[in-house]
Order: structure tokens, then C-alpha cells, then sequence
């Protein structure tokens, strides 16, 4: 089975460096959207991009598209393709899905017509009108736009922001995918010590390891696709093994601190089992109390409360006041914080250089930037 549709999905926002790991695969992007690249591969990259992408939410393989303005064009259209490629006889195959400025807009209207669809299309192709559905679960996802359906299995299972090894969280827990965006954007290096000093549960530092080791994201996790006959035991075997000879030795170094000592025993041991304990000093600290090591060439990389599912908006506009001048304290060091705050600059006290929206899950954000040494290139506000 040889050149391969699939899609890769991701928060809004990290399309860009999604469409770099894809592109650093050795996949050929085909399409970007809002929260998605599709891209075409051979088999085996369907391990690959499971295992080795951090910025995607899933992978998909994407089996067609079609116009569907009415029922019957979704229908047929679902019918045409070859379903029988990937599901057998026996296996489960649920669907769910999206619709988006579609006239088709009732999703469970849609999975009616998609599921019979597809049942007809195997009862057709295996000569049967029983489907058991008792064998290997295909989930079928069905994402419609603007009347132009696109059909999925999914090759995921678990979203892949679950890498396994944070089974306890705080309280706002940030997606490891979207941390593993804000490492990247910050670009980390060997001789820089990366700082988060509201380091919740610690996945900031742990993916800013997990990148600068070069150790895969999905490694010690499972996958649905794993039990896909047309795949087989032996292509994720291999990618696996290629990911963990990949893994290469850093002097890299990372600080997580908190003001809560949970959140750095949990930190601790999330580290422990990503296997990059070694690599990240963690302390319970203040933020309003750090200072700058003497010496020592930093960034910091850190998502404080915004008053959403964390303290109230006055709360953190205080703490925000309070950072401000300690952070500013640290240049020339760079300073990256996540902030759902429109008015975070206000209370920060500093325009950043560069404001880029992010989002976390479902809370837009916003990445302030802070990289060029006093005086800042846009005035401080008033």
C-alpha cells in the first residue's frame, strides 16, 4: 500500500510547526487549514508521525473527499470509496465528526448516513449482510466544510498530547503539544538555560528536554493503528527502534520552580518517567523572587496563571504587575509568556517585541515575546 493520504491535526496556531515536522519526515505537505496539514507519505510514516510528531493532536488517514450539500451526494460519495482497504468483515468502524459552515450541519444526522454508507459499501464488497463490528475498531471522522466532506480513519487512539508520562496534573494542566510549540519557538540551545518558573506540572521543561535530547514524543505509548493488520507489528518495531537511536546525548539544562511544592514533586516525577530527570534542576520558588545566576545565559519559557481555570483576573493582573520588573531584571535573557490576558502588556509593564495567538485547547492566548535588550522597539504603555 503505497502513497498515502493522511492528516495531521493540531491546536490553532501551531499549523506552521506542524508543516515543519511533517516536512522534516520527509512527507510532502499537500494542504494547510486551520488545525490541520494534510500531507502524503508511504505506510511506514504512519508510525513515524505517530511516534515522532510534537505539535499534532492526531494522525488520520484520509480516504477522500466529496461534495456534500445534500444527503444523498454525502451518500454516495461515502459509498464510492474504498473502505474495504483498511476495514474487514468483522471490525468496528464508529463514526463521529465536524461540520463547519455546512448545509449539512446536524453531526449526528451525518454519522447516520456515513455509517450506512460505509455498511452498504462492505456488505457489498464481503457478500454479507451481517457486520459483527466484533474485530479491530477503525473510528471513522468525518470533517464537513463549506459542503465539501473529507472522510478519515483515525491512527491515533489517545490524542497525542498524551504522552504517558504525566498521569497526575495540577490543576490547568498545559497540553504537552502546545508546550512542546512554545520550546520550539523559543528556540533553545545547548548553552542556554531554559527557566520556567511557573512550572505547574512541569511539561514546559520536560518537552524542552524531550527536543533538545531529540528523544520522540510518542515512545513509550501505544497507538490504534497498532492493530491494523495492513500495517503489522514489524513497521512500528522499526520506527520505534529508529526513534530510540535517535536519541542523542545534550549538555542542555532546564530549572522548573513553583511556589507549590506538589507541583514540583509532580514535576519531579513526570520528568523521572520521560527520562529526562537528569537534565532538569526543580525547585519550590517564588517567581517574584528568582534572579538571574551570575554567569548564566537564560530564557524563560512560562505559562503563569491568567485568571481563566486559575486565580481571578485581578489576582493575576497583580502577579503579572509584581513579575514584570523581576523578569525585566533577567536581559538580556528572552522571555516567552502565555497569557490569556488581553491587557497582559499593561500589567506587565513592557510592549513585547512580538505577540503571537495561540490556543490553549479551547482558551485563545496569546505568546508575548520578549527578545531585544532596553530600550524595546515599541514604547512601554501608558
Amino acid at each position: 500500500m503505497q502513497g498515502i493520504t493522511m492528516v495531521a491535526t493540531c491546536l490553532f496556531g501551531l499549523e506552521k510547526l506542524l508543516g515543519e515536522e511533517i516536512d522534516a519526515l520527509g512527507c510532502t505537505r499537500i494542504d494547510t487549514m486551520d488545525g490541520r496539514v494534510t500531507f502524503k507519505g508511504e505506510l511506514a510514516d504512519i508510525c513515524r508521525a505517530n511516534i515522532g510528531l510534537r505539535c499534532a493532536e492526531r494522525v488520520f488517514i484520509k480516504l477522500g473527499e466529496c461534495r456534500a450539500a445534500t444527503f444523498t451526494e454525502l451518500f454516495d460519495g461515502v459509498h464510492a470509496l474504498p473502505w474495504h482497504a483498511w476495514i474487514g468483515a468483522e471490525d468496528a468502524f464508529p463514526v463521529k465528526g465536524h461540520s463547519v459552515k455546512s448545509k449539512l450541519f446536524s453531526v449526528p444526522d451525518c454519522q447516520k448516513i456515513i455509517k450506512k454508507a460505509v455498511a452498504t459499501r462492505l456488505s457489498e464488497e464481503y457478500g454479507t449482510v451481517r457486520l459483527p463490528e466484533t474485530g479491530v475498531k477503525y473510528q471513522i471522522e468525518f470533517f464537513l466544510f463549506k459542503d465539501t466532506a473529507a472522510f478519515m480513519i483515525d491512527t491515533t487512539g489517545l490524542a497525542l498530547h498524551k504522552r504517558g508520562y504525566r498521569p497526575e496534573t495540577v490543576a490547568a494542566p498545559l497540553r504537552e503539544t502546545l508546550a512542546a510549540a512554545l520550546v520550539k519557538i523559543s528556540r533553545p540551545r545547548e548553552n542556554v538555560l531554559l527557566w520556567d518558573p511557573f512550572c505547574g506540572s512541569g511539561t514546559i521543561a520536560i518537552e524542552a528536554a524531550m527536543i533538545m535530547q531529540n528523544r520522540a514524543p510518542g515512545l513509550s505509548r501505544s497507538f490504534a493503528a497498532e492493530a491494523f493488520p495492513q500495517i503489522g507489528a514489524e513497521c512500528w518495531k522499526t520506527a520505534r527502534e529508529k526513534a530510540r537511536a535517535a536519541v542523542r546525548p545534550t549538555s542542555f539544562r532546564a530549572r522548573a520552580t513553583d511556589l507549590d511544592p506538589d507541583c514540583v514533586r509532580i514535576t519531579k516525577e513526570s520528568a523521572s518517567r520521560a527520562g529526562v530527570a537528569d537534565l532538569i534542576e526543580t525547585s519550590v520558588l517564588d517567581a517574584r523572587a528568582i534572579r538571574k545566576p551570575i554567569g548564566v545565559r537564560g530564557t524563560i519559557v512560562t505559562n503563569p496563571p491568567y485568571g481563566e481555570r486559575l486565580m481571578t483576573p485581578g489576582d493575576a493582573a497583580r502577579l503579572y504587575r509584581a513579575i514584570g520588573p523581576v523578569f525585566r531584571a533577567l536581559e538580556p535573557w528572552q522571555i516567552y509568556i502565555l497569557s490569556a490576558a488581553t491587557d497582559f502588556e499593561r500589567s506587565y509593564g513592557k510592549r513585547a517585541d512580538k505577540v503571537r495567538k495561540l490556543y490553549n485547547g479551547m482558551i485563545p492566548c496569546y505568546l508575548y515575546q520578549y527578545f531585544k535588550s532596553a530600550p524595546a522597539s515599541r514604547s512601554d504603555p501608558r
